[in-house]
């Protein structure tokens, strides 16, 4: 939560980790599925994206643009579009991953661009673990998706870690049907929602060196018309592709009282997508990216974490077109660049034995809206042995990306030059009890604002629609949380949030379900060794952009697994 290792009891947010114990108990198969057993997270699929919704904000069509998404600490959000991706998009195979930590409320002090709402970071498995080689072929039905997956990982004598995997996903999707209103079109989009996911990953740790690299391309079919592109029609889809890299170094010094991390990362996006109106139309876009980090932690001083740092990132590529395959004289092309540098500074004070603060800031810098400040505070009383008490404010600044405030083509999308920043500010309580060694319980009461949300609406002189800022959204919420786990293996985790979000009329926000209910129950079966992970959750009814109510809805998924047919071998099954 401050870019260092700290205890759960010590971050200034109600953070989470959800384990590769957790993931492989429940048979999750996507980064939202996991964060979907948090409280206050929701999620939404528009059979292209999946989208998460976070403490009442979940606008539709935001792609994730207001959660930070990273892998080994490494920044994943584009900054073409900053979408976050969170389905099957997700460049990272689920199988890799040993742990997600999630930083809910504002973390833009020490993150920056993105972290509005939370930071997701996805730590990846060492190659000890893997220690050989790992092999998994999956299927799913009635989407007839086949998956599969090699790795091979080990700690050599030399020290050096490795990991190397490659996967692969395809999938013919749901026939499902359709109806269009005023086109005169309705049917059953038959072999319209097809998916193919190809992703690699590697990864070398020596000492205090380690190297990531990552790509992964994906390629959706669209059953739904999106765009107002012609329904039921075959050749539509889009297209993601990531490659992702990281140097990075870190090591103590000076009696351990002093941390250096350093980093070099670069990046590049590639969005392809193909959509029929009469003729084809192409929508290509390609981001690139590269940048550094250096940050400081000194615990000379007694008492204090002193954390400084420099993050620098020089975006070479924001490009966007529209390609008219029948007349490329339509053709519409925009190309950019931009940056973004920041340094930020953080104390976390040991005032007494029971009681800490954390006070810090960053300060960010960049093309198009300039220097913004998001300050952080948080006081955390350990008022009992069992019993932790953490009173919280953040502000996070998100600058409208490449997209929002660079694209125009006269037809539908007109450009804002004058287009400014949004902030959140929040406020939070959070208490942590400890009933018992098996029994712990949370609860969190937020309140957040955000001003100047960068939203779609219309250009006064033209009437095409345009993105603009200015709008305000305020929300409160409860969550309430425990997690019991037994002697004998088992595990109940349950939580209930309660999350009211309004525009400044004082109007319910659309896509903001009221009540959220998770439960997640895991255990030993006496029945030849299997393991059972069950998992119920609960989405109240939203409200949709037409101004009616989708109802609220449960979902509930069994998985059991056996690891005791085979040596070496695991086999489950999910419904």
């Amino acid at each position: 939560a401050s870019k260092y290792e700290q205890r759960q009891s010590e971050v200034a947010a109600a953070a989470s980790v959800i384990t590769r114990q957790e993931i492989r108990a429940f048979g999750w198969r996507t980064l939202a599925e996991a964060l979907a057993s948090l409280p206050g997270m929701h999620t939404t699929y528009d059979r292209q994206y999946t989208y998460l919704g976070t403490r009442g904000f979940g606008l539709p069509g935001d792609l994730n643009t207001r959660v930070l998404l990273t892998i080994n600490g490494n920044r994943v959000n584009d900054p073409t579009y900053d979408g976050g991706p969170a389905g099957r998009e997700f460049p990272l195979d689920i199988d890799l991953v040993e742990r997600i930590e999630y930083i809910p409320g504002p973390g833009g002090a020490v993150y920056g661009q993105n972290a509005m709402f939370g930071v997701v970071n996805v730590i990846t498995r060492p190659g000890s673990q893997l220690d050989g080689g790992e092999a998994t072929i999956s299927y799913q039905h009635p989407d007839f998706q086949r998956a599969g997956r090699l790795s091979w990982g080990k700690l050599l004598d030399n020290g050096l870690d490795v990991v190397f995997s490659l996967s692969g996903l395809r999938s013919r999707g749901d026939n499902r049907f359709f109806d269009y209103p005023g086109s005169g079109s309705s049917g059953v989009a038959t072999g319209l929602d097809g998916e193919r996911d190809q992703k690699f990953f590697g990864r070398l740790a020596r000492g205090p060196w380690s190297f990531d690299l990552l790509q992964s391309n994906r390629t959706k079919s669209d059953p739904t018309g999106s765009f107002f592109s012609d329904p039921l029609t075959s050749g539509q889809f889009v297209a993601d592709r990531y490659a992702l890299a990281q140097l990075q170094y870190q090591d103590k010094f000076a009696a351990d009282t002093l941390h250096l991390t350093g980093r070099l990362f670069a990046g590049s996006y590639r969005f392809r997508s193909n959509l029929s109106f009469g003729t084809g139309v192409s929508f290509p876009a390609e981001a690139e990216w590269r940048g550094l980090e250096l940050r400081l932690l000194s615990t000379a001083i007694a008492g204090h974490k002193l954390l400084a740092g420099i993050e620098a990132q020089d975006n070479s590529r924001t490009d966007q077109a529209t390609l008219d395959h029948a007349n490329p004289a339509n053709d519409v092309v925009v190309r950019k660049s931009g940056y973004r540098i920041a340094f930020y500074a953080q104390d976390e004070w040991q005032i007494a034995d029971s009681l800490s603060a954390t006070l810090g800031f960053r300060l960010d810098r960049n093309d198009v809206t300039g220097t913004q400040v998001s300050p952080r505070a948080g006081l955390i009383w350990r008022t009992l042995p069992e019993t932790t008490l953490k009173a919280l404010y953040g502000r996070a600044n998100r600058a409208p990306n490449a997209f929002e405030s660079g694209y125009d083509d006269g037809l539908t999308l007109v450009r804002n030059a004058s287009l400014g920043s949004e902030r959140v500010d929040t406020f939070e309580l959070v208490v942590d009890h400890r009933v018992s060694r098996e029994l712990t319980v949370r609860g969190a009461l937020y309140h957040w604002t955000m001003h100047d949300l960068i939203t779609l609406g219309t250009e006064p002189a033209s009437g095409l629609p345009q993105y603009q800022s200015g709008g305000k959204v305020m929300a409160r919420g409860i969550e309430l949380s425990a997690d019991k786990i037994w002697r004998s293996g088992a595990r109940l985790r349950v939580s209930l949030s309660a999350q009211h979000a309004v525009n400044a009329g004082g109007d319910q926000t659309i896509n903001a379900p009221r009540l959220l209910g998770k439960l997640n129950w895991s255990a030993p079966l006496p029945i030849v060794g299997l393991l059972a992970g069950y998992e119920l959750r609960y989405d109240s009814r939203r409200l949709t952009l037409d101004g009616t109510q989708s109802g609220g809805y449960s979902v509930s998924n069994l998985h059991l697994r056996s690891e005791t047919l085979l040596k070496g071998l695991e086999v489950s099954l999910g419904i």
